[in-house]
């Protein structure tokens, strides 16, 4: 009976947090059709901020696929003075508001902060621009690739590396035909969660990028705003846009869950 029970209240938890709400913007969104969400989708600025948001979150998976496989390969590989700071380090983003990032990031990287006025000077705007949204998407994805890594690089040992190395393999090429091989499945699961979270990353960009409608909205942002001026049709069509990416995305996730350490 215990287990019946609990089966319950998990159903009818996830019901009520999860279901109704999503089903729910779903049947407004297509409650006169499939044309009005078409419609709100292909509007201009719609578009622009599904272009603000992938050109955002490319950028935000680049980088930290190169930090993640190099940090995941520095964690695992290497021992060097502080290297738990390193590792609690990277875990940060996980505790931190992403409120509280984009405020770190305008009072370092703003137009009167030292380094961001240097910046300005030079013609390089950070804050309400796209760097500055990337650098908040970027830090707020960061250890997503790394702890997906990680775990079967220890699973994987050093020995075929080492092997690699003795037959005369330089450090590229056993990377290259070695490390990433090994690593492939799971460095895949670290990029679409990376992806996932970049897509749907609120908070620190509404700090760092000012909100400008058409230079730097984002889906979600683009919610946000059609929402509050009462156009809901395009505020139902952009959130259920999202919601399907993130379906999509889980559906990858589960695809490319690393089994069995490989």
């Amino acid at each position: 009976m215990a287990k019946y029970g609990l089966r319950i209240v998990a159903l009818t938890y996830l019901l009520f947090l999860l279901v109704l709400p999503v089903g729910l913007i779903g049947w407004r969104t297509f409650e006169h059709g499939v044309g009005p969400f078409f419609d709100a989708l292909s509007s201009p600025s719609a578009l622009h901020a599904f272009q603000v948001t992938f050109i955002v979150a490319l950028w935000a998976v680049a980088l930290n696929t190169v930090f993640g496989v190099g940090s995941a390969l520095l964690l695992v590989r290497h021992r060097f003075p502080g290297k738990k700071i390193l590792n609690a380090l990277i875990d940060l983003p996980l505790a931190v508001s992403p409120v509280v990032v984009g405020l770190a990031l305008i009072l370092i990287y703003g137009k009167f902060a030292p380094v961001g006025g240097w910046l300005e000077n030079r013609g390089i705007q950070v804050i309400f621009s796209t760097p500055g949204m990337v650098l908040a998407t970027v830090f707020v994805s960061l250890p997503l690739v790394v702890r997906a890594v990680v775990p079967v690089l220890e699973e994987m040992g050093d020995e075929q590396e080492q092997a690699a190395h003795t037959l005369g393999a330089g450090g590229w090429q056993t990377f290259r035909r070695i490390t990433i091989p090994g690593i492939r499945w799971a460095l895949a699961y670290g990029i679409v969660l990376c992806l996932a979270r970049a897509l749907g990353e609120y908070g620190a960009v509404a700090v760092v990028s000012g909100r400008l409608v058409d230079k730097t909205q984002t889906l979600t942002l683009f919610v946000e705003e059609r929402f509050q001026n009462f156009e809901q049709p395009a505020a139902f069509a952009a959130a259920t846009a999202l919601a399907l990416i993130a379906i999509v995305t889980l559906l990858l996730t589960k695809l490319l869950r690393p089994k069995d350490g490989k």
